[in-house]
């Protein structure tokens, strides 16, 4: 059955998706199909930034350290980085142009100016080596690439197509984007040559299973996923006015995820010029600056991946700071331990953990799964988004299976990405003939038509014919409080064909033995799902991450298990 909060949801949204309101929508064919897309949403991302821009002009909208930037001041100068890329640099309609640098105000700038120029938007992974970077800078065929320092010393030596711009961080924009400064109307003339077919943004897989691929959008396919998130917005907003608890403050939301990624890039960077949100830069992870930064800045949204959350609801020093300004702390980009989840509720009352899931070729569109819902199911990311995303369950077929029964997560949506760049064998394999995206996920939906997404198909462990997923043996052991990361995977066993192993690393001042979690987990789990204790390994360190700041499991396993799987 519905819950209440299910049902007054789907009629806020049912009312503003009607004729004449703000989140009308009108057929789009797309894969010989009759796709839902936003009636009102602008042509391009170029023609987003400039209406969004004056209407908050003299709103806040970054916060970096010392610095501080309204809309207005934001908009005007892109302007001269998009004139500067254009005389200076020769970027035309269509280019690619890479940004390889952390996250900053002169990223974000930066972004605008490439789109504004007519550029592609090319997010290179900030945390690769110089030869991956080289790679995806080839891949892409980018003419230049905005590089900060670091990253440009990265670069050095390999082989790549691009020219090479620095631009810095610190300081007014002007100078730290003064390779790419120059006075011009190439934004002005470009808003008359930008449609929704034309190429925006590559942003690349993470790489977890070999090489990554460049997953190119359209601005049709950018703006309706940025357009979902801003539907979403409003839809909160009407329920917490409806609930006599209307925001009153300028939102806020802190950055602690890389902008190369699309949880960083879409809802959270691109969304908030449609909601006047301000955001505050964080240019490394780390628990105490993000608890004091959401205190000063009256925080009113986190995200980030799931551990980001848990460390600030469990950290030593919470309770010295006042966080009842945060009302959501959302999770994306890798499953949240159910456990957690009430934790982080016992810890800020006023608020609500949220969770979230799409990927980077969906343009971070998928499913939401909100306050009391969420506490409800929190082993779900939750129901389809509306108005425009269609979830499908199906076989390796492409046939849809019944209510309940476990399959591929597939989702059909005018906010897909079109391709991997280059790699028409790929695409054609990433899309049903029908325009479904296979997400690489398994998962089911209840009878609620919620979401649970139960492990990639690779990840998938058969022991002996019986299947395991690492995602319940992770939840498994994060159900101790003293484990502070752990990653699961499988290794070979000439017995049992496969069997599953873990890594775990332990929070400060905790201890335990790999029988000690081994014994554990014989408390959450089937015998069959634990590994040996053998197959159990705990590391000194934190463990390696992706760029997106999952843990990087294929790096995991070769460093602990590689002489195993030898």
């Amino acid at each position: 059955m519905p819950t209440q909060l299910d049902t007054t949801l789907t009629a806020i949204m049912d009312t503003l998706v009607q004729p004449g309101m703000p989140f009308e929508t009108v057929p789009h064919e797309q894969f010989g199909q009759q796709l839902p897309a936003f009636k009102n949403a602008p042509p391009s991302l170029a023609h987003y930034f400039a209406h969004y821009c004056n209407e908050h002009k003299d709103l806040t909208f970054l916060v970096d350290g010392d610095l501080r930037l309204t809309f207005g001041e934001c908009y005007a100068a892109a302007t001269h980085v998009a004139a500067g890329l254009a005389q200076t640099h020769g970027i035309k309609k269509g280019d690619r142009v890479g940004i390889a640098a952390r996250n900053s105000a002169n990223w974000i700038i930066s972004y605008m100016g490439i789109i504004m120029a007519g550029g592609c938007a090319t997010l290179l992974n900030g945390f690769s080596i110089g030869e991956e970077l080289a790679d995806a800078i080839n891949l892409a065929e980018c003419t230049v690439v905005l590089a900060d320092e670091g990253r440009a010393k990265r670069i050095e030596g390999n082989e790549h197509c691009a020219k090479i711009v620095l631009f810095g961080h610190d300081g007014d924009p002007s100078e730290g984007l003064a390779s790419t400064w120059a006075d011009g109307d190439t934004a002005m003339a470009m808003l008359g040559e930008l449609g929704p077919d034309d190429l925006a943004t590559i942003l690349y897989t993470s790489g977890s299973t070999g090489a990554s691929k460049g997953a190119w959008s359209d601005h049709r396919g950018v703006m309706a996923g940025t357009m979902s998130y801003i539907a979403q917005s409003a839809m909160a907003k009407i329920l917490l006015t409806q609930q006599g608890n209307e925001p009153t403050e300028q939102p806020c939301a802190l950055i602690a995820v890389p902008l190369f990624h699309v949880t960083g890039e879409v809802p959270l960077f691109l969304q908030s010029y449609g909601i006047a949100r301000k955001l505050v830069m964080m240019p490394k992870w780390d628990a105490l600056e993000a608890l004091r930064l959401m205190e000063a800045e009256k925080v009113s949204y986190f995200v980030g991946v799931p551990l980001m959350s848990y460390e600030i609801a469990t950290h030593p020093e919470r309770g010295n700071f006042d966080l009842t300004a945060c009302k959501s702390f959302a999770a994306g980009g890798a499953p949240r331990p159910t456990d957690h989840v009430t934790k982080i509720k016992d810890a800020f009352p006023e608020g609500f953990p949220l969770l979230g899931y799409g990927l980077t070729e969906t343009n971070g569109v998928g499913c939401g799964n909100f306050n009391e819902n969420y506490l409800a199911k929190p082993g779900s990311t939750g129901k389809a988004s509306q108005p425009i995303v269609e979830i499908a369950i199906l076989d390796d077929d492409g046939n849809k299976l019944p209510q309940g029964t476990m399959g591929e997560v597939c989702f059909r949506t005018v906010a897909n990405f079109r391709g991997y760049w280059k790699n028409d064998q790929a695409t054609e394999a990433a899309f049903t003939k029908d325009g479904f995206f296979r997400t690489g996920d398994l998962g089911y939906l209840d009878e609620d038509e919620y979401l649970f997404i139960v492990d990639r198909k690779k990840d998938i462990i058969i022991r002996g014919g019986e299947n395991i997923t690492c995602i319940e043996v992770e939840a498994g052991i994060y159900g101790h409080e003293g484990i502070a990361e752990c990653s699961v995977f499988g290794i070979p066993d000439e017995r049992m064909g496969e069997v599953p192993a873990a890594v775990y690393y332990m929070k400060e001042g905790q201890s335990m033995t790999p029988g000690d979690v081994r014994e554990f987990m014989l408390t959450k789990l089937a015998p069959f799902k634990v590994p040996l204790v053998e197959h159990i390994w705990q590391s000194d360190t934190a463990l390696p991450r992706l760029g997106t700041q999952k843990i990087d499991k294929r790096t995991v396993r070769t460093m602990f298990a590689g002489d195993l799987i030898a």
